[in-house]
């Protein structure tokens, strides 16, 4: 597009700031983005509270890569009319438009960090009922911002038929790692607009066409599909009857289930003290805890060894990192866990974030580590006011912890160990809140893990929820699930690996993870944590989710056959209660490959 001559348009397109815009009738919804992005469908936007041009909210997006970052809503006119439309915006490079049948109205300018009002008309044609305004951004030109969207003119009359039942829904084509969807169009003559599509119950996705290829699921898994069709209005029909498709085998699951377990390093905790080389070999990765910071925002993380005083048996350092490397050559990781219950960490400054990197790279060097776990609890992690967008985070804490993990992953390479231990309050409440949320009145820690393992997901080795010292958490079966029972962790998991909505915000979907990075996060006694569930009570969960079989009241979206393993707090606690866990499912975990 060309941009040149921005101050000619400029004369024309911006009126005098903070005018009051005169009005006849705005047929918009949520006009001032008042009520969050209801109404509305945005790419890359989130609601914030400064700065605003009228009220308490405007809307901020962020163009990425190709994408405009635009936020548009569909609205019914009559034929025939004449429409005004305005906004008051902010930034460089703002368009405002609007589209539909033999309409295609667009006005655009650069006031930079001042209001100014962009204005443009149009004339609907004689078959027109409906128009999608927008506005939205440009490439690598940063945020901008919008309030006080007016469409004036008269509203049409609601479209509320919805078209029909798409039919001869189909899953083939399948390989390792896609099936192909298509079905029949919808055969009335209301006017189909896109096509939903829904695997295993999930959020849907929207289609153009009456076919899809659905990607990036695992290898010999069966997915369930299901398609409906919607309208320019927003009316949707019922979906079809689900039709099932099952990937082909190899590369999907894990070559071996795994055993993660955390060892009391740097204290006994009343479990008692194990040496590294004492170990047992059901452990496939080992997570040293802890590291903590020097003081809550240094970012300055240090590790040291149980002291003597604490700890009588612990082995002198040249010791220890001997047994990690026996360990190593046996196949096993060895990391470094930040945090715990104690180690809280805000790098809420870029200083923290680079000595968060230094020091850890420190200890992972030291003792020749495989990578990281993170760990983080308490007030570790928050999201800000307005901080909605999963994508693009802007809270502090997050933007830089990211970075951080980034940093680190670039400085070790693929070999790199990343696994997160996020507690259930921090990863699925998000179905229901996701930090203090609209009227600012939530935990700001709901759910603030998100943005990070979203982030990190093509890095991730491992996520494993901590289904323990949780409160009753509500489900993809919009019940509450409590722990100490199978039912809560399939239904935990389940949420990992076919997503979910965030807040139930269908255009806010945090996306399922691959199979092979999710594990079941337990206590591995009833001394170790509130929540313990006996083994058989976590077989049977296994069984349900990788198998299907075996399920209690809860039916999870889809079977996954490559869920990777279990995680343990802790090694101590499990040799404590006479390793009834580590001995137990490592013999369950390798009758399954």
């Amino acid at each position: 597009m060309n941009l040149r001559g921005p101050a000619v348009l400029l004369t024309a397109a911006l009126i005098a700031l903070h005018a009051t815009p005169a009005m006849a009738a705005n047929i918009l919804t949520n006009p001032g983005f008042e009520s969050g992005l209801s109404g509305w469908s945005c790419t890359g936007g989130q609601v914030v509270s400064s700065p605003v041009h009228g009220g308490s909210r405007a809307l901020q997006a962020t163009p990425q890569g190709s994408d405009y970052a635009r936020c548009q809503q569909v609205v019914t006119v009559r034929p025939n009319t004449t429409y005004q439309l305005s906004a008051w915006v902010q930034g460089d490079y703002v368009f405002l438009g609007a589209t539909g049948t033999g309409v295609n109205a667009s006005t655009w300018g650069a006031p930079g960090g001042a209001w100014g009002q962009l204005r443009t008309s149009f004339t609907t044609g004689a078959s027109t009922t409906s128009v999608s305004v927008h506005v939205n951004g440009w490439y690598g030109q940063g945020a901008y911002h919008a309030d006080d969207v007016v469409l004036d003119g008269p509203g049409g009359t609601p479209d509320t038929q919805a078209p029909s039942v798409p039919g001869g829904l189909s899953a083939g084509g399948a390989t390792s790692s896609s099936l192909t969807l298509s079905w029949s169009a919808s055969t009335d003559n209301v006017g189909v607009a896109h096509y939903e599509l829904s695997r295993d119950n999930g959020a849907p996705v929207t289609v153009t066409g009456t076919s899809h290829q659905a990607t990036g699921l695992a290898a010999s898994t069966t997915y369930r599909f299901k398609v409906r069709a919607c309208d320019a209005a927003g009316n949707c029909s019922a979906y079809t009857p689900e039709a099932s498709g099952t990937t082909t085998g190899g590369g999907g699951g894990p070559s071996k289930r795994l055993m993660v377990g955390y060892l009391h390093a740097s204290f006994a905790n009343g479990s008692g003290y194990i040496r590294m080389s004492d170990v047992p070999g059901e452990w496939d990765i080992i997570n040293l805890a802890f590291g903590e910071p020097t003081s809550v925002t240094s970012g300055d993380i240090r590790f040291r060894q149980c002291p003597a005083a604490e700890c009588p048996n612990v082995e002198p350092e040249a010791d220890f990192i001997a047994a990690i490397r026996a360990k190593q050559a046996q196949g096993k990781k060895v990391l470094i866990s930040i945090g715990g219950q104690n180690g809280q960490v805000q790098l809420t400054t870029p200083a923290a974030r680079d000595k968060f990197v230094e020091s850890v790279a420190a200890i992972i060097d030291r003792y020749g580590l495989d990578g990281l776990d993170i760990d983080f609890e308490g007030h570790s992690l928050y999201l800000n006011p307005g901080d909605t967008s999963l994508a693009n985070p802007a809270t502090p804490v997050i933007v830089n912890l990211i970075a951080a993990l980034k940093s680190l992953k670039s400085r070790y390479g693929a070999a790199f160990t990343l696994t997160m231990a996020p507690e259930t309050f921090f990863v699925q409440l998000g179905y229901q809140f996701y930090g203090p949320g609209p009227n600012g009145a939530a935990d700001s820690r709901s759910a603030s893990y998100l943005p990070v393992i979203h982030a990190m997901r093509n890095d991730l080795t491992l996520l494993h929820v901590q289904d323990y010292n949780s409160g009753p958490i509500k489900g993809l079966d919009d019940q509450y699930h409590t722990m100490g029972g199978h039912d809560f962790h399939v239904a935990m998991t389940d949420m990992l690996l076919a997503g979910f909505p965030i807040m139930g915000n269908p255009a806010n979907v945090f996306p399922p993870l691959r199979q092979d990075q999710v594990a079941i996060g337990l206590p591995a006694s009833v001394n170790a944590g509130n929540g313990f569930t006996t083994v058989a009570e976590v077989q049977k969960a296994f069984d349900c989710l990788a198998k299907g079989t075996n399920c209690g009241t809860y039916r999870p979206r889809g079977v996954y056959p490559g869920l990777r393993g279990l995680m343990a707090w802790s090694i101590n606690w499990d040799r404590y209660n006479g390793y009834e866990f580590s001995r137990s499912h490592r013999a369950y975990l390798n009758a399954l490959n």
